[in-house]
């Protein structure tokens, strides 16, 4: 901007000052007197009006100055030396403009015009412009230093503020890079305020991009910190697991093995025929855990299951019907949906088992007297099975792992008999078969009331019925003796 207005400035000036220029050439060329011939001297020129400075000059044909005359402030003519005449020599007469530096006088500018034939040159001075235009030079020099001195000084100021999010970023991530990633390391990091992550400025796309990488971070140590405490579960299970199958595996042996060493001693110590149906329970006992082990090693592997329609209906009464057979100390209850058929996809043997391991577990597991109800429900896309009773209910520790192997409430695996309790594996097996039915199971449990609840997709699932056929509620009733008819009523 300074430059620029320099420029304008020396352009206005110089005009100004060649308009000067030629209105004093005008002014000595009518000056000239008639009749003056070209050995008249510069004094027969009327200089009067002249400004002081002006220089004006006779020429001859080839441009030499033949005499010029300076006008003094005190108004009175004094002539040029030889070196000051030749710096002016060599201008044409035709109006051209000119500008030279005169010994002793500084700069001029001149021009020449023909008087008659009697060329004549008037200069004036350049000092008033220079001195205008370095003036006007220094002025800028210094108001440009003292702006760019604002303008840094506001700069730095601007800078150094915008940059404290960066600051503050870097701060965060210097603590973040200290803080431990270990199992032992803080759990929330810091992070960067909201307002310095905002997308809008280049800092806080900084810091937006920053949390997310604190979030990724966090998020990962965190799935490690699970998968690791999951392995840790998976390998005390796994001991677990082995712990409680040999135990389960070693009463039996040692129970057999006993009986047998006795018989081989041929001592009248034990009666034999107790001693093999010691033998053969234990036998059993064992066989049905071995078997429990292998169909939950099966439905590990993910092996595909037979599927045909089987009619939970049917199944469910029938599986009350045997556990009310062996165990008729408890009170048993079922109610069945009779306005429409509940069907599932499936295996109808693993389902049975599925159920009666349900039914086995609240009998086993229950005082006698407690009534067992089981409820099979449609609900559209599904069909329910609830098994629900009135004993003392799970303990709340073991709630959480119910349907693990080797899940009991007595830690000691103490026995009462032979056939108190099991072996832990009942509800494990119903959770698989019901996983590999592509179904749900759950247990809720308080004090007087236990519901195990099998949730698996129905086979054609029924559109949703209408407000006014909405299903009554259900009845429970005792399951029928063979011959006998189902005392249930529809719903």
């Amino acid at each position: 901007m300074g430059f620029a207005t320099v420029l304008a400035q020396r352009a206005h000036l110089l005009g100004d000052l060649d308009r000067r220029v030629g209105d004093a050439a005008e002014r000595s060329r009518s000056a000239v007197p008639a009749g003056a011939g070209a050995g008249t001297g510069p004094g027969s020129l009327d200089e009067r009006g002249q400004p002081t400075g002006t220089i004006t000059a006779r020429l001859d044909d080839g441009g030499a100055v033949l005499t010029a005359e300076l006008v003094t402030r005190s108004g009175a003519p004094r002539e040029l030396g030889p070196a000051q005449r030749s710096a002016l020599a060599g201008a044409a007469p035709d109006g051209t403009l000119h500008t030279r530096s005169v010994p002793g006088l500084g700069t001029y500018r001149f021009t020449a015009l023909d008087g008659g034939g009697r060329p004549v040159l008037t200069a004036l001075p350049m000092d008033d412009v220079e001195d205008t235009i370095r003036g006007l030079v220094v002025v800028e020099g210094v108001v440009a230093a003292a702006g760019l001195t604002v303008v840094g000084c506001v700069c730095a100021v601007v800078v150094r503020r915008q940059l404290r999010p960066l600051e503050r970023v870097a701060a965060v991530a210097a603590e973040v890079s200290r803080s431990p990633l270990g199992p032992g390391g803080v759990t929330g990091p810091p992070r960067v305020p909201e307002q310095d992550a905002d997308p809008g400025s280049e800092a806080g796309q900084v810091g937006a991009a920053l949390n997310r990488l604190i979030d990724h971070a966090q998020t990962s140590r965190a799935e490690r910190l699970r998968g690791e405490e999951e392995a840790r579960r998976g390998e005390e299970r796994v001991r677990r697991f082995l712990a409680d199958a040999s135990h389960e595996l070693r009463t039996p042996l040692a129970s057999i093995a006993g009986f047998a060493e006795l018989m081989n001693r041929g001592a009248g110590r034990v009666d034999a025929a107790l001693a093999w149906r010691r033998v053969s329970a234990e036998s059993a006992r064992m066989t049905g855990l071995v078997e429990d082990l292998l169909l939950l090693a099966r439905l590990d592997e993910g092996r595909p299951w037979p599927s045909a329609e089987v009619d939970l209906a049917a199944l469910v009464a029938e599986a009350v019907w045997d556990a009310r057979a062996a165990g008729e100390e408890h009170t048993w209850q079922l109610a069945l949906p009779l306005d429409s058929p509940v069907v599932v996809a499936g295996d109808e043997a693993g389902l049975r088992q599925a159920v009666s391991r349900l039914l086995a577990n609240a009998r086993a597991h229950t005082p006698a007297g407690t009534t067992v109800v089981a409820t099979v429900e449609a609900t559209g896309t599904s069909c329910v099975i609830r098994v629900r009773d009135d004993g003392p209910g799970i303990p709340p520790a073991l709630l959480p792992r119910v349907f693990e192997p080797f899940s009991r409430a007595d830690p000691s695996r103490s026995r009462v008999s032979p056939g108190h309790g099991g072996s832990g594996l009942g509800l494990a097996v119903a959770a698989a078969i019901t996983t590999a039915h592509q179904g749900r199971i759950h247990a809720e449990s308080t004090p007087g009331r236990t519901e195990f609840t099998v949730e698996l997709p129905a086979a054609h699932p029924a559109p949703p019925p209408c407000p006014e056929t909405a299903a009554a509620p259900r009845d429970h009733t005792p399951a029928p003796r063979p011959g006998e008819e189902a005392a249930v009523h529809p719903g």
